[in-house]
């Protein structure tokens, strides 16, 4: 179904013109835009990064590892959905490679900013990409599967994002969730990311919970790195002019390549169920009763 934002009106319908108030969405940079006044004037994020987050994701370690991660848990979890929704999905390098493993399941992202869209539609070419604010999805009952990845953090009010990804999937729908975790490991990193928090995992918890979700399954990541991430946001505490956020990312090919192993040996410890207590990442995995 889809969600008239003007009136709240919820229809079947293939076009966008609100039967009721006959409301129908703007645009803004040719895609189709539910908040357009939030397009260009966004704080939760830096829209001129997305050139540099393109051009870096798709060999970085961190990325490439999550990824992974990420079809790891939709293959596992919820392996029948007919239709996935990305909330914020920036360049579209989740996306696009979920497009990829599951070339049956229709796939759409979202982003508050255009000029991500941008790039996710090179990226994802047959997703359905759309401009909107993550706290008013304009959907309801609509999705098999929803995931927001390495987001919420961005966006004061994370309950009413998880109550609005609640409402997009249909019962039986499937939630995945990634965020960083550990409130000491907020750096000049975090501030320069436009964070707004570090989660502890029972704070995710009990917030995916009073939004309606049962929790199938939570584990850290990055747990083997802790120690190296922790070492690297301690020297960071102190804010600096010349500071780098995108620094992390630009790391030599044999690192790169031994970061990435050390992140495939842990999806692996994940996949045989054993609990990572600690990790710079947190995986949520939660269902639409």
């Amino acid at each position: 179904m889809r969600l008239c934002l003007a009136c709240d009106e919820a229809f079947d319908s293939g076009t966008w013109r609100c039967p009721r108030c006959a409301h129908e969405p703007a645009h803004a940079d040719g895609f189709l835009a539910f908040a357009p006044e939030l397009a260009r004037a966004n704080s939760g994020f830096d829209a001129t990064q997305f050139a540099e987050y393109a051009r870096l994701e798709s060999s970085n370690f961190w990325f490439r590892a999550r990824n992974r991660l990420i079809l790891w848990a939709l293959r596992r979890h919820f392996p029948g959905g007919k239709n996935f929704l990305e909330v914020g999905c920036g360049t579209g390098f989740v996306l696009s490679g979920i497009a990829r493993a599951h070339p049956a399941l229709a796939v759409t992202g979202s982003e508050v900013a255009t000029e991500g869209l941008a790039f996710a539609a090179r990226r994802a070419p047959g997703a359905t990409l759309i401009q909107m604010d993550a706290r008013r999805i304009p959907f309801r009952a609509e999705f098999h599967a929803a995931g927001a990845f390495d987001v919420i953090e961005h966006i004061e009010d994370d309950r009413a994002v998880l109550k609005a990804l609640h409402s997009v999937l249909v019962p039986g729908g499937g939630l995945l969730l990634t965020v960083p975790q550990h409130p000491f490991l907020w750096s000049e990193y975090d501030a320069r990311a436009h964070h707004v928090r570090r989660y502890r995992a029972a704070e995710l918890r009990t917030k995916a919970e009073e939004a309606g979700f049962e929790i199938l399954k939570m584990t850290s990541f990055v747990t083997l790195l802790l120690p190296l991430m922790f070492a690297s946001r301690f020297t960071q505490r102190a804010p600096r002019a010349d500071y780098d956020p995108l620094a992390e990312l630009k790391i030599s090919r044999p690192l790169n390549w031994m970061l990435e192993k050390t992140l495939d040996f842990e999806r692996g410890l994940i996949r045989a169920g054993l609990p990572l207590p600690a990790g710079g990442s947190l995986l949520l995995v939660a269902r639409r009763p």
